[in-house]
């Protein structure tokens, strides 16, 4: 009987890890997908205009990034776009770790770009 009660603790502790640990991962891959949609067509933005979409992201997705947390440089046909961010994960009841998740985002725009018979 014992031996089953603390079966079920044990399992009861997991799933709680597991959830906690979970949702916040996939609040940061929507996010991640999000920031990667925004440099794929945001040719025409300037870089300022991008890290503001990405912080409204990071807000909609519930993510706790902060403005100066993030970067967006252009080189070429590249856009990255980095940060950081740590969000306190509770593993165990009562028990918070320090989680960091890191964004790095390089796409390659070729909006504008044509083919060589296309007409101009």
């Amino acid at each position: 009987m014992i031996k089953t009660v603390l079966r079920l603790l044990l399992a009861a502790l997991i799933a709680n890890a597991v959830w906690h640990v979970t949702s916040a991962y996939m609040n940061f891959y929507k996010f991640q997908d999000a920031a990667v949609e925004v440099a794929q067509f945001g040719a025409t933005k300037s870089e300022d205009e991008l890290r503001g979409r990405v912080i409204d992201l990071a807000a909609q997705f519930d993510v706790p990034l902060a403005d100066n947390a993030v970067t967006v440089r252009r080189e070429n046909d590249h856009t990255y776009i980095d940060g950081s961010y740590q969000r306190q994960l509770e593993i165990l009841p009562g028990y918070k770790y320090p989680w960091v998740f890191k964004l790095h985002v390089d796409t390659m725009s070729f909006e504008g770009a044509r083919l060589p018979s296309a007409p101009k």
